[in-house]
């Protein structure tokens, strides 16, 4: 389960709508996740046919997937204050229609770099998205049983898109090609523009203030980052070094900018809590072992081991079938022990993963020994994410749940986008050793947590 900042409506509506409205409009808005969380997993078994067809470098793979994930990241930091300043269901609809279109381009674009700006286009308008869900589910469900079974059913929707991405991904590449991923999303897009229709999702606005500033020096940070991390593992000195400066003076901006602000990008009280950046460390590891993981191995599996797009995208269900049978019993964990032993063990599953898939590389063995090793991996993401939500919302100051669910989803990607960039960049020097890589990230996200003191 995904907490994002709600950014809720100020009162509910005067008048409930009807059953068969709200869970209309409730299906609809899972649908809009279910597709962002889609877009990203489908992708991944498309790679080798992609850099077939466009003849394009590790790097420009790498860029297919991060020019996604550094817009998404950099931009959720905002979204919620968006939301409730444009209105969270202008902003949802716009965000889907952008998406639809944005893919259906891509499925006609010419050269990888036409791609890489609809993926960055298609990466803003999945931030647009999420949070202002969260906002026309509260003006739905104003009461707090009933918006729980809300997210839940939204949460399990949205969830079925990791599971079921790689194989429809596989499907579709199969049938035709990379450029089918894409268009995937636009009857889903249209048929979520239907669902969402009429003024039950309707949300106030408000004057929320919004620094764009400090926004655009915080995209700018990310993706220079990830540039000078790419361009390192392709062993592209020169362009590394003017990445790093370049971030480097953007670092510095957004700080002096950040300083200054009436309406930082970043919560700095968040900050300050211990247990707060041990929970944002866990969750970006998380995401980058996943996230990675799905882009270094189907170059393996295709271009080595053989396996065709359909093959792969099916030998990836060990790793992807835990995110639909394992958070509920996650969630009755925590509510008898609390979250802290199930984020512990999530994490020593990532690493105990990362291990065995870098056994298999660098010692050779067949498909069950990857299967144990997507298994643990997925078993450990979809442990550590549910139980961070509890986590966090425990540690973080009172009145800040809303900011530390924004700041979540938006180090999540950044985990993401860090996790493609950096693996991507050591499969020049071995795909086990990217995997070694993932382990280890995650070993020590489990020590600095475990070392981390529980609030009281």
């Amino acid at each position: 389960m995904t907490l994002v900042n709600p950014s809720p409506c100020p009162s509910p509506p005067a008048e409930a709508a009807p059953r068969r409205v709200r869970a209309r409009a409730l299906t609809g808005i899972s649908l809009g996740y279910f597709m962002v969380l889609l877009d990203m997993t489908v992708l991944p078994v498309a790679e080798p046919d992609l850099a077939s067809s466009l003849h394009t470098s590790m790097a420009g793979l790498q860029w297919a997937t991060t020019g996604y994930t550094v817009a998404f990241a950099a931009l959720l930091l905002s979204a919620g204050a968006a939301a409730d300043r444009f209105g969270a269901e202008r902003l949802f609809r716009a965000g889907v229609a952008v998406f639809a279109i944005a893919s259906l381009l891509s499925v006609v674009a010419p050269d990888l770099w036409a791609l890489l700006v609809l993926r960055a286009v298609s990466g803003v308008a999945a931030a647009a998205c999420v949070p202002a869900s969260m906002a026309m589910i509260a003006r739905l469900y104003p009461g707090a049983g009933p918006r729980a079974r809300a997210v839940s059913t939204w949460a399990a929707i949205s969830g079925a898109a990791v599971a079921a991405g790689p194989v429809v991904g596989g499907a579709l590449v199969a049938a035709a090609g990379w450029r089918a991923v894409f268009l995937v999303n636009v009857p889903i897009g249209l048929l979520v523009l239907w669902l969402t229709r009429g003024r039950a999702v309707v949300c106030p606005r408000n004057d929320h203030r919004i620094d764009w500033p400090a926004q655009l020096a915080a995209t700018a940070v990310l993706a220079l980052c990830t540039d000078a991390l790419i361009a390192t593992g392709a062993r592209a000195w020169a362009h590394a070094a003017w990445s790093s400066a370049g971030l480097a003076v953007s670092a510095l901006a957004f700080r002096a900018r950040e300083r200054r602000s009436v309406a930082p990008v970043l919560n700095r009280a968040l900050l300050r809590s211990a247990g707060v950046r041990a929970g944002l460390l866990a969750a970006a590891v998380a995401n980058f072992a996943l996230t990675g993981g799905l882009f270094v191995l189907p170059l393996l599996l295709e271009q080595q081991w053989r396996l065709d797009s359909l093959e792969t995208g099916l030998a990836f269900l060990p790793l992807t079938v835990p995110f639909v049978a394992n958070p509920p019993l996650t969630g009755r964990i925590v509510s008898r022990v609390g979250p802290r032993r199930p984020i512990l063990a999530g994490l020593g599953l990532l690493a105990a993963g990362g291990l065995v898939l870098a056994g298999v590389v660098f010692a050779g063995g067949g498909y069950p020994w990857l299967a144990a090793g997507l298994l643990l991996t997925g078993l450990g993401v979809s442990s550590v994410l549910p139980a961070l939500v509890a986590a966090l919302v425990g540690v973080a100051p009172p009145g800040t749940a809303g900011a530390v669910g924004g700041l979540l989803n938006a180090v999540r990607q950044v985990g993401a986008t860090l996790g493609v960039a950096s693996m991507g960049a050591a499969v020049a020097v071995g795909t086990g050793w990217a995997l070694l890589l993932s382990a280890g990230c995650c070993a020590v996200a489990g020590l600095v947590f475990a070392l981390t003191r529980p609030a009281a």
